[in-house]
């Protein structure tokens, strides 16, 4: 770690983070969640949380895809995603979904705040919880050009993440 110039878990909890909290949302997939762990981890992530069917650490396949990020990124497991959208925007958090909605904005065109806000990904196969849609402050959504109109949850949270760490440069 040293050679790579590289902190350690208790280093990284102490450094800045990007005002950014992610919510994933029946993410089925280990993989994918340790994938996200690790991308939290790469753009210094405020906290990830885990809602409904989401497998939480330790888990082998969790394990094998965030490379120990889940020792670095504060993260919790809340079962209601809207139970934990209510709280966060009763606490002043705006919350959007990485989603294809009729009111979405291109990420292009949106305009990230300074402020501390939340994302939510959803589910690999149906997106995110419909009771999300009328609970949350807006839909983010990546424009695309190709035939398929969806991408891995995954990728899709590197570059949702990658334009807030844009805004906000610790």
């Amino acid at each position: 770690m040293n050679e790579l110039g590289r902190i350690t878990p208790d280093e990284f909890k102490k450094t800045s983070k990007i005002p950014v909290l992610v919510i994933l949302d029946n993410i089925r997939s280990m993989n994918n969640v340790g994938s996200i762990f690790r991308t939290c981890d790469a753009f210094a992530v405020e906290k990830l949380y885990l809602c409904g069917i989401t497998a939480v650490p330790p888990h082998k396949d969790i394990a094998k895809t965030a490379l120990g990020a889940t020792e670095s990124v504060d993260w919790e497991y809340v079962e209601n995603v809207v139970d934990l959208v209510h709280h966060l925007r009763k606490n002043k958090i705006k919350v959007y979904l990485i989603e294809q909605t009729d009111d979405s904005v291109f990420l292009n065109q949106f305009q990230f705040p300074e402020e501390k806000i939340a994302i939510v990904l959803g589910n690999e196969v149906f997106g995110v919880t419909e009771a999300l849609l009328p609970v949350c402050d807006g839909a983010i959504e990546i424009p695309q050009r190709g035939t398929k109109h969806s991408l891995n949850v995954t990728i899709a949270a590197g570059i949702v993440l990658w334009e807030a760490l844009v805004v906000n440069p610790q």
